[in-house]
């Protein structure tokens, strides 16, 4: 017999929804200058799990189709590995941030609480669990998850940019400040990239943003990033970030105040988006 690939219609509830502004109509048809229209049933053929695969091959396609955003093929993969290593805490983690891709927070928590119960040592889960709470709002979870993730591997920015973000949500901005600065310590990249090994949060408000912004570029300053800087400063001022002319005050801008790129910046001032 003939294996056929497995064929999985997303319901139309999870559909995109498409606002369509028609301006022109063929004779004999009504005029729907705003109409909404549900796209088609999205259409996968994805061969299932093979019996005889290895956890290293399924584990292997499962970060495939994770990375072509096929989530649900990919979770399929990720437990067919894991039946074949069982209670593994890097499978589990990995299930948990498909997971949290697709917004499933209570699923994402679950597993990353599978995977802190199979290896307490491992960083990541922290880390990822602590992501779930700060998408959730709950800021001081976030915290604790944040923290002992560093107290297991300090070595990760990532962990402290996250920390910092968290802190920022509570308006707690000085000990933000310093999870930031750590951050960028360890890897001047931080804030260009997310975790490889983990996720990033992102802040939530504009107004955050704008500070989150603002604080980066004077950090950037600080370690001597001119280009960095002035980078963060500009977005800063496209936010609109309401105690902007600090930058003429704070020390740590001292020296980036002699650099031209910074008068031509302060010159053109690009308006608030």
């Amino acid at each position: 017999m003939l294996s056929c690939p497995r064929v999985l219609l997303v319901p139309v509830s999870l559909s995109i929804v498409c606002v369509c502004a028609l301006s022109s109509v063929s004779r004999g048809q009504a005029s729907h200058a705003e109409q909404v229209q549900i796209k088609p049933p999205l259409l996968r053929t994805i061969d299932p799990p093979a019996p005889d695969a290895t956890a290293a091959d399924l584990e292997a396609r499962a970060e495939q189709m994770r990375a072509s955003k096929l989530y649900l093929d990919a979770l399929d993969y990720y437990r067919a590995a894991l039946t074949k290593e069982a209670n593994s805490a890097r499978l589990l983690n990995k299930i948990g941030i498909t997971e949290l891709m697709m917004q499933r927070y209570r699923e994402a928590r679950k597993s990353f609480d599978q995977a802190i119960k199979a290896d307490r040592k491992f960083a990541d889960a922290y880390n990822n669990r602590g992501v779930v709470f700060y998408e959730e709002q709950k800021y001081g979870p976030a915290i604790k998850d944040y923290r002992r993730a560093i107290a297991i591997d300090a070595t990760s920015a990532s962990f402290f940019s996250n920390l910092g973000a968290a802190l920022f949500a509570k308006k707690q901005f000085e000990p933000a400040v310093l999870a930031y600065e750590h951050a960028v310590q360890l890897d001047p990249d931080v804030f260009e990239r997310t975790s490889r090994g983990g996720v990033q949060a992102q802040l939530p408000s504009p107004g955050d943003r704008a500070r989150y912004d603002f604080t980066v570029a004077k950090l950037y300053a600080k370690m001597g990033y001119a280009e960095r800087s002035l980078e963060y400063l500009k977005k800063a001022l496209e936010a609109g970030y309401k105690d902007f002319n600090n930058v003429y005050k704070d020390a740590e801008f001292a020296e980036l105040r002699k650099d031209k790129r910074f008068v031509e910046l302060m010159a053109a001032k690009p308006p608030a988006l």
